[in-house]
């Protein structure tokens, strides 16, 4: 059996997922055979492997960071959400139904531990060091019972813990000793320390409190990584864009051209796979926002109508406020549309869903002549083709099938005048396609925009995870970390009281 290590955190967004891909592209520039592995994600961002399997983006990331091909081993559950109540369970890489929230915790989650502890021994007899994501804090006492992505599967792999706190939102210490302080004894036992993220100012006038923390605790804190910009990489959730950050917030080359390309991103509810718009804010000269009024359409050379796991409420909420005719409106006019997977079906004629809204019949914008229909299957693959004269590879999550009937072909999908719909999604990364796709849309906005002639998206993602390894090898105490890796948690850890209530 290998090593292995749980990253959880205090809170949701704490930095589990950065910290888990820093860990693994330090181990691997050890030489360190190393695989990420999360238990159970619930996340909109997905990511197709070569087998078809669909998994959370942010554990692709992380088989990135570890320099390995991502599979469905590392992360057997997903959870798409599809409203407040329910989420599209996707169990190794193929959907298996929606469920509610009380019904997946009322017993479905507990059935699943088996698959999950299977998949992490399976990682663990091939990798020298498995890294674990924990999901939310641990210290969630009311669904403990049926947990298999936090302490449920530490204490059955009999994996040591390093609890992450954002130390930026404040309340740091309080939030690490009430973490261990709501787990059962058993639980306590794998808790091995803590790991500070997102500090700023100077680390000697936080180094009283960590000796306080341990002799709080009798543990010890194994790093205090500093504040940086730019570092949260294909995020699970919300509304941060990774290299959109990490442009803005850098020393970037000005325009090639004389002007700038504004890119305006419809956010549409249940917005999936936003990470596709990451590529276009990369490019010296791009500025990419995120919208949900009309005029603030006004000012885009480029509107972008992103994924969603509901294609006909985000076609409601466009109409509701306004965006549907002022998309529409662009179209007229010649001006720039992009409309992608779920984006690319509202763009069509009509739509047939009785699968995702079973809504039946519902008229879409009329942008493109496509007709969609859900079907129960869903299409999971890893497509590459040519377009606009260059070579682009994509990957497609969707029910919707569509029809096209006319247009001038785009990848799976077609063009009219200024409008583009397509199903694949990460097409932007491939360096010339985006290119000549930024040419085109300068040219229909009027923009004397160049996009640079250097600029490698994948390039730009292997600093990313450089500098993420850079922060584990030079902020935290990697001789510490290793052996916590290879050898589990310190015997004799006390007790915390008052522990997990009965």
């Amino acid at each position: 059996m290998s090593g292995g290590l749980l990253v959880a955190g205090t809170t949701s967004d704490a930095g589990k997922s950065v910290v888990t891909a820093g860990i693994c592209r330090w181990l691997v520039r050890r030489g360190v055979k190393v695989a990420p592995f999360k238990a159970q994600n619930m996340s909109l961002n997905s990511f197709v492997t070569r087998e078809g399997a669909e998994i959370g983006r942010a554990q692709a990331m992380q088989a990135q960071a570890a320099r390995v091909e991502p599979t469905a081993l590392m992360n057997p559950v997903l959870l798409k959400p599809g409203g407040d109540r329910s989420s599209q369970v996707v169990l190794m890489g193929r959907p298996v139904g929606e469920m509610t929230a009380r019904g997946y915790h009322g017993g479905r989650q507990r059935q699943l531990l088996g698959t999950v502890l299977d998949c992490l021994a399976e990682l663990r007899g091939t990798y020298d060091a498995v890294i674990c994501e924990g999901a939310g804090s641990p210290a969630e006492i009311n669904l403990r019972r049926t947990d298999i992505v936090n302490m449920g599967i530490a204490r059955n792999a009999r994996l040591p813990v390093l609890v992450v706190g954002d130390i930026d939102r404040g309340g740091v210490f309080a939030s690490f000793f009430g973490t261990v302080a709501l787990l059962s004894p058993e639980d306590q036992e794998f808790v091995a320390g803590f790991l500070v993220n997102k500090f700023r100012g100077d680390v000697g006038l936080l180094e009283p409190g960590l000796d306080m923390l341990k002799d709080l605790t009798g543990r010890r804190t194994y790093g205090v990584l500093p504040f940086r910009h730019g570092l949260g990489i294909d995020e699970e959730d919300g509304l941060r864009v990774s290299l959109r950050g990490a442009v803005r917030e850098s020393a970037v080359a000005e325009p090639a051209g004389e002007d700038v390309l504004r890119v305006a991103v419809c956010a549409v509810p249940l917005m999936s796979n936003f990470t596709d718009v990451d590529a276009l804010a990369a490019e010296p000269g791009v500025v990419v926002r995120f919208v949900d009024r009309a005029a603030e359409l006004a000012d885009a050379d480029l509107v972008v109508v992103p994924g969603t796991r509901g294609t006909v409420k985000a076609l409601a909420w466009l109409r509701e406020r306004g965006l549907a005719d002022a998309i529409a409106r662009r179209a007229a006019e010649g001006r720039p549309v992009l409309g992608i997977c779920g984006g690319f079906q509202l763009l069509g004629d009509h739509i047939e869903d009785e699968v995702e809204s079973r809504a039946g019949h519902v008229d879409g914008l009329g942008l493109l002549p496509v007709r969609v229909r859900f079907a129960r299957q869903k299409t999971l693959t890893r497509p590459s083709g040519e377009a606009l004269g260059e070579p682009v590879e994509g990957y497609e999550i969707h029910h919707g099938v569509a029809e096209v009937t006319g247009g001038e072909p785009f990848l799976d999908g077609c063009r009219v005048g200024a409008v583009w719909g397509t199903h694949w999604h990460g097409s932007l990364e491939s360096d010339g396609f985006r290119r000549a796709f930024l040419r085109e849309v300068a040219a229909a906005a009027g923009r004397r925009f160049v996009p640079s002639a250097d600029t490698s998206f994948g390039a730009l993602r292997e600093e990313q995870l450089d500098r993420l390894g850079d922060l584990i090898e030079e902020h935290a105490d990697t001789d510490a970390l290793w052996r916590l890796i290879e050898s589990g948690a310190p015997q004799g850890l006390p007790f915390i009281p008052p522990g997990a209530p009965a």
